[in-house]
């Protein structure tokens, strides 16, 4: 016996991470208002990592639409540089916040020696550059300058 997936779950992992991302909205907007919880590199560096998620999922999606749909696979290949410019600003975020303890702090100083892969710390930047990479092969650097919309609907 074989079972169909209805339509509405063709997609229960997209819609499971996009139920994490609500969640985690709503459990630091409710958190104690006297002592708010602000962002720490931890916290970045999983950010980051569902943003360069999103953007391979993207870029797929951009790929196999294009060729039938012009149009559409056009706003999805936007939409794949507007994510990496905010990728690109968490990024820029992650390493302008304070160590959060010593041990984190003694793995900035880069020892490629002690470890093969580099510190941990660093891992958000390997991500990183691997995105970048992908999207300097199909972008032009007039493609990632700021975007302004203009909504015609």
């Amino acid at each position: 016996m074989t079972s169909r997936t209805p339509p509405g779950d063709a997609h229960p992992y997209l819609r499971a991470a996009s139920a994490g991302v609500r969640h985690h909205t709503r459990a630091l907007a409710s958190s104690d208002a006297t002592a708010p919880r602000r962002a720490d590199r931890p916290h970045l560096d999983v950010l980051h990592a569902h943003l360069t998620a999103l953007l391979q999922l993207l870029d797929r999606l951009a790929e196999t639409t294009r060729p039938p749909h012009p149009a559409a696979g056009r706003h999805l290949a936007g939409a794949h540089t507007r994510l990496w410019q905010a990728t690109s600003e968490v990024h820029s975020a992650f390493h302008l916040l304070p160590a959060s303890t010593a041990a984190e702090g003694e793995t900035n100083i880069c020892h490629p020696e002690r470890l093969p892969e580099g510190p941990p710390v660093l891992t958000i930047c390997q991500r990183h550059l691997a995105a970048g990479h992908v999207l300097r092969r199909k972008a032009t650097p007039t493609d990632l300058r700021p975007h302004v919309t203009a909504c015609v609907r």
